[in-house]
């Protein structure tokens, strides 16, 4: 498993909601790629809750299509933006829950609408939330207007998680 680099760390104006580090209010997701998988490891906080102790549905929709984008970025090299996102709630996710892991993968591309699966899994390895996501892929000179030139990896790395 290797860490995803954040190619838009140093791009002035960058502070998604979901992957900024220095985004106050953001959930400052990382990545990481194992395989055909882009995997994030996520620590919930109750101000990211809906009901009391549940998580809100909203945030972990856009979990799954934060994971998605980076599966585009890292995957496909390029930059691109979401066109549909259908998701389905197996069972609550607890907003004090030690870590949920979120994977994501291609699971097909016509030109360039790319199909993506997502999950997200609660500490105990449940499968709670799953997505299917059809994302748009950017040429690459669209995505060099944008500031995108590639995302790599760190070097190969033992993770405890």
């Amino acid at each position: 498993m290797r860490k995803i680099k954040n190619p838009w760390l140093h791009k002035e104006g960058y502070d998604c909601f979901g992957c900024a580090p220095d985004n106050p209010i953001g959930l400052k997701m990382e990545f990481f790629e194992d395989g055909d998988d882009v995997i994030s490891f996520w620590h919930p906080q109750t101000h990211y809750q809906g009901w009391v102790g549940t998580m809100h549905g909203g945030i972990l929709a856009t979990l799954v299509d934060e994971t998605a984008g980076w599966v585009v970025t890292r995957k496909l090299q390029t930059t691109g933006m979401t066109t549909r996102l259908d998701v389905h709630y197996n069972h609550p996710l607890q907003s004090d829950d030690s870590q949920l892991t979120v994977r994501a993968h291609v699971t097909g591309q016509k030109r360039n609408l790319v199909s993506i699966a997502a999950t997200i899994e609660n500490s105990r390895g449940e499968v709670c939330v799953e997505a299917d996501l059809v994302y748009y892929a950017m040429s690459t000179e669209r995505a060099r207007e944008m500031g995108f030139t590639h995302c790599d990896v760190e070097d190969e790395q033992l993770l405890s998680m």
